[in-house]
């Protein structure tokens, strides 16, 4: 996959640069989507609590299938599709009994291929294919990888992701995640092989700003423009850091945000971790 880029006709044209995909232009599959509602980041009492989001076009929303529970029932590949709620691109599967599903489309994973997930071991482990992780050899780069059994994947989802399988020990899988941190997955959670697909999302670049609100995001404004009453980062004469002192950075409403690990201590999979993503070991006991 290549990168596009326009001739600077027009200001915005001129940073324009876009993934040059072939996807499918049809519409997407009537059953296989619902109705998306936008909040315009603002809760059931009317209030935001999410702030620079609004507008942006109409989406339907693709019902993806992250379990995958239709075991040995091969399935083939009729299309590859945009979504536009996320960045990897949607793979349109047709199992033999007729019956459709949208997965992620991984790297290389070609119109007219065959994919499959199964809960045996096979022998080759192609682009696609949802295996158990007991049944994945050491290496192996994965995606789409369940937290528990049965669940949905939860684990390296976006464009150009993908987590790699360490090894077994026991009922466990050590996985490598794309984070760098390494950690403990149960071995009976289901991945599907290979890396996400559309792994160039993340070198184009939208050209101006009514891309941006296409998207549903609204203009962002600096704390360091504000005035103090209107944020903690407000004030001073021309550009300074912080007010006119040295304060930390902070949210509008005083938390600080740099300098400190935002996870919580108490979490429950810590006891998972055995190596963070800045590479330190895990103490245990």
């Amino acid at each position: 996959m290549a990168l596009k880029t326009t001739r600077p006709l027009t200001p915005s044209q001129r940073y324009l640069v876009r993934n040059k995909q072939e996807l499918s232009k049809k519409r997407p599959e009537k059953d296989l989507v619902e109705n998306k509602n936008h909040t315009g980041g603002r809760n059931n009492n009317g209030r935001i609590t999410s702030r620079r989001r609004g507008g942006g076009h109409k989406r339907l929303y693709r019902l993806v299938d992250f379990r995958r529970t239709k075991y040995e029932v091969p399935a083939t590949v009729t299309a590859l599709e945009y979504d536009p709620n996320r960045s990897a691109n949607l793979a349109l599967i047709e199992y033999a009994d007729g019956e459709k599903a949208y997965i992620l489309a991984p790297e290389g994973l070609a119109v007219g291929a065959t994919v499959m997930a199964t809960q045996k071991p096979v022998e080759e482990f192609n682009p696609g294919w949802s295996i158990k992780l007991r049944y994945i050899a050491p290496s192996t780069f994965i995606h789409a990888i369940q937290m528990e059994p049965g669940k949905k994947a939860r684990i390296a989802r976006s464009a150009g992701i993908a987590a790699q399988l360490l090894g077994i020990e026991g009922d466990r899988a050590i996985l490598k995640m794309p984070s760098g941190e390494q950690r403990y997955i149960n071995a009976d959670c289901a991945a599907t092989i290979g890396y996400v697909g559309n792994h160039e999302h993340q070198n184009r670049s939208l050209g101006k700003a009514g891309r941006n609100r296409w998207l549903g995001r609204r203009p962002r404004v600096r704390g360091m423009v504000m005035n103090p009453v209107d944020h903690p980062n407000g004030g001073g004469q021309g550009k300074s850091k912080g007010g006119g002192g040295r304060q930390h950075l902070r949210s509008p409403w005083g938390q600080l945000s740099k300098g400190f690990p935002t996870r919580t201590k108490s979490k429950s999979t810590n006891v998972h971790i055995i190596e963070r993503r800045n590479g330190r070991k895990v103490k245990k006991g």
